[in-house]
């Protein structure tokens, strides 16, 4: 998981549009949320998550003015360590990119070499000279404040329409910022969300003590109430309380430089709350969004406290929980004088029971939404974890009869390098809980670990169950603990239930999986493995299947040797993402290719293939483009048949889409006659056809989308120039720019097919 995902800003009222929904993102709508942040962090956050989809965020960062003059990294997204080291402090007076912009007082750009040559990121697969940079200067009353340096997905020259939809969100954020640092006394909410860097949040004087330090939380009305503040990071695992909090629950807060940080959820919560507590946490964790929790929490020396938490789950840009934040308030401090406190609740084993049966459910209904075996370690990791308050998981999978580890999920920090040590010391304590076929529970005061148990994964408290679904061993799972906790009969129950819920899960994703995984294989075997070596022409081609549904589609393309020397270039796409539609294509793609190579012009080889999918037992339809190349003299011949038209690069820099007339899709009507259109491909220029998953965007319209490709063409053509982007490598990188956008999405409703052809020279 991103350590450091965007914040989601809140619906300002449950009548506005979701913001799942294509409709809730615009440019007025970012700018009016970002009016309301009240801190750096969440402006950046803000920006990516309600700004135009174009902005990827992978890569983007807030940068303000300090003291000093100098440009300190305050929030970020998407940025590695080393990054964060490397470009924390930015000096105006060199030559990066928000040195540049600053000192310039306009947008400063970075073209996807640019980025690739000077910035590159091969841990987080960036620095591949496919993604755009803009550092975008933040000015008030002639008064710089920062810069806002942005990563988009253009990939060539940002439009001035999309230009001023920048500036504005920039000088947005410059005029917020301006606010917040007038009003520096008054403490800005938590960074929902992003990371914040180095220095962020330092100022402003919070007197206590751990509050005081990277994480502002406590306005002057919250002190005022009484209420406590805190923040968990559900990434790394870090808590923070602020002074308030502890005294609430009436716990003494750790001296200043302590390791020791709030306590855990069981050693706080009343017994008999807790499992409420851990259900309602699922719940939140699997929405996001607001929630609240009553509940009484022992105190230190006897009594206890009835707490009421308030508070929300942020979720990251891909709707994953990366952050909570809220209050805990103490329910009787607001009694009136002489008010009698409500007495406690008398043990009541069916509620506790209930409660218990709340939290399995919980957990049910968010395993059951999983549909791959990723997506069960990620419902996992992201809400069975924080719910049973565990420090790490390692979840593994039988596979020939041996346990092969699927995913480990621990906090992140310096855990995170004690992966594979802590798969090591559970290895043998799995195989024997699976062998067994029952779970076990270590024992408090136990050395908690196998081997030197010293080291920072060494569990104090662990739970290892076996997955068993049908008679079945799935596989295993370990679920640790930071601190010693005794697992009581209830507490064996509930995680054996969850055990048998999780091994459902698992063996259904599993057959998912690999159903999937052999229609995938299924739909490569129609397509080429290999494009054919042909004289004159350098040629690259690209197949990305859809991410939605079974994940297969109709799209396809093919590169002939003609009979007559010269080369067929085709592409279609059939309707549908199931079997038929593959099962259709491979039918379509022979007959094509036999019509082609007996001779005929691309009209009559789109007709004959028309009327022969007009016969076929199926209402699916397809749209195709067939052309012909004389590598000589390069004479073109195509017909389209309901399909985007392809796209010529000129030797001078150009992207042109070619003006061939289109017919129906093939299917539609078996009697209509194609257009047989004429052209020239010059040596040197590149033709490109694709179907429209490349292109097409539900958040955009799809001219749009085409103009923008269209753009990042011509960059590439300058870039590369006329000599260099034809032969083999550059071709291929070309070829990886056109699909780094839809690589990107989240998800991938269309199949994708692309296929370029540069003529090198006239044959001999």
């Amino acid at each position: 998981m991103d350590l450091s995902s965007p914040w989601l800003p809140p619906s300002e009222d449950e009548s506005r549009t979701p913001r799942s929904s294509p409709t809730a993102r615009s440019a007025m709508r970012c700018v009016r949320l970002l009016l309301a942040c009240t801190s750096a962090a969440e402006l950046l956050g803000t920006v990516l998550a309600e700004g135009p989809g174009w902005i990827t965020g992978e890569g983007s960062a807030l940068y303000l003015l300090d003291p000093a003059g100098m440009l300190r990294l305050t929030a970020s997204h998407g940025l590695p360590d080393w990054a964060h080291e490397r470009y924390g402090v930015v000096d105006p007076a060199g030559d990066l990119p928000a040195a540049m912009a600053l000192r310039l007082r306009r947008p400063y750009l970075l073209s996807p070499e640019r980025t690739s040559a000077d910035y590159p990121n091969h841990n987080t697969g960036m620095g591949t000279g496919m993604v755009a940079v803009i550092a975008l200067p933040m000015i008030v009353d002639e008064q710089p404040t920062g810069v806002l340096a942005l990563a988009l997905a253009h990939r060539g020259t940002v439009p001035r329409r999309d230009l001023d939809v920048l500036e504005t969100l920039a000088d947005a954020c410059a005029h917020r910022l301006a606010h917040l640092l007038d009003h520096a006394h008054a403490e800005a909410r938590v960074p929902r969300g992003v990371r914040p860097g180095p220095g962020a949040g330092t100022a402003g004087g919070d007197q206590d003590g751990a509050a005081g330090l990277a994480h502002p939380m406590l306005s002057l009305a919250v002190r005022s109430a009484g209420h406590g503040a805190f923040e968990r990071d559900l990434v790394t695992g870090e808590t923070y309380w602020d002074a308030q909090a502890y005294r609430v629950v009436g716990r003494p807060q750790p001296a200043e430089g302590a390791p020791a940080g709030p306590p855990d959820l069981d050693r706080l919560v009343h017994p008999e709350d807790l499992p409420d507590v851990q259900a309602a946490l699922a719940e939140a964790l699997a929405t996001g969004g607001p929630y609240r929790i009553r509940y009484r929490v022992l105190r230190q020396g006897g009594g206890v406290v009835r707490i009421e938490e308030t508070g929300e789950v942020m979720l990251d840009v891909h709707r994953r929980p990366v952050r909570i934040a809220g209050l805990l308030a103490d329910r009787d401090r607001a009694r009136t004088a002489g008010e009698r406190p409500p007495a406690d609740a008398p043990d009541d084993a069916t509620a506790a029971a209930g409660a218990r049966s709340a939290l399995l459910l919980a957990l049910t209904r968010a395993l059951s939404r999983a549909i791959t075996v990723r997506d069960v370690t990620t419902a996992v990791t992201d809400i069975a974890r924080p719910a049973f308050g565990a420090a790490g998981i390692v979840l593994d999978l039988v596979d020939e009869g041996r346990l092969l580890p699927v995913a480990h999920t621990v906090y992140g920090g310096p855990r995170r390098t004690e992966l594979t040590r802590l798969a090591d010391l559970s290895e043998g304590v799995m195989q024997r809980s699976l062998a067994r076929s029952a779970p076990l529970f270590s024992e408090p005061g136990g050395t908690g670990g196998r081997g030197d148990g010293n080291g920072p994964l060494a569990p104090a408290a662990w739970a290892v169950l076996p997955l068993v679904a049908s008679g079945r061993q799935v596989g295993s799972c370990l679920i640790t603990f930071a601190t010693e906790r005794v697992f009581g009969r209830e507490d064996r129950t509930l995680y054996s239930a969850f055990a048998g819920v999780l091994a459902q899960s698992l063996e259904r994703a599993r057959l998912y999986d690999t159903h999937h995984h052999r229609a995938t294989e299924l739909q490569r075997a129609m397509l080429p493995r290999t494009l054919p070596r042909l004289p004159g022409i350098a040629s690259a081609a690209r197949y990305l299947p859809s991410t939605e549904g079974m994940q297969i589609g109709g799209d396809w393309y093919d590169l002939l040797r003609l009979p007559d020397g010269r080369i067929g270039l085709v592409i279609g796409d059939v309707q549908g993402h199931n079997a038929e539609a593959t099962a259709v294509m491979g039918q379509l793609r022979s007959a094509l290719r036999a019509y082609a190579t007996d001779g005929h012009d691309p009209a009559a080889t789109l007709a004959r293939t028309g009327r022969l999918l007009s016969g076929l037992d199926t209402d699916l339809f397809a749209t195709c483009l067939y052309l012909t190349l004389d590598p000589a003299d390069g004479t073109l011949r195509a017909a389209r048949a309901g399909h985007p038209p392809p796209v010529r690069i000129t030797a001078g820099a150009r992207a042109v889409e070619l003006d061939l007339p289109g017919g129906p899709p093939l299917g539609v009507d078996p009697g209509v006659p194609y257009e047989l259109s004429a052209g020239r491909l010059e040596a040197g220029e590149t033709l490109l056809v694709y179907t429209d998953g490349l292109v097409e965007d539900r958040t955009e319209d799809y001219d749009e989308s085409v103009q923008r490709m269209l753009g990042g063409l011509e960059l590439w053509a300058r870039q590369a120039g006329p000599v260099r982007i034809g032969p083999g490598p550059a071709l291929e990188r070309l070829a990886d720019l056109l699909t780094l956008n839809v690589t990107e999405r989240r998800s991938r409703p269309d199949d994708v097919a692309l296929l370029l052809l540069h003529r090198v020279a006239a044959a001999r």
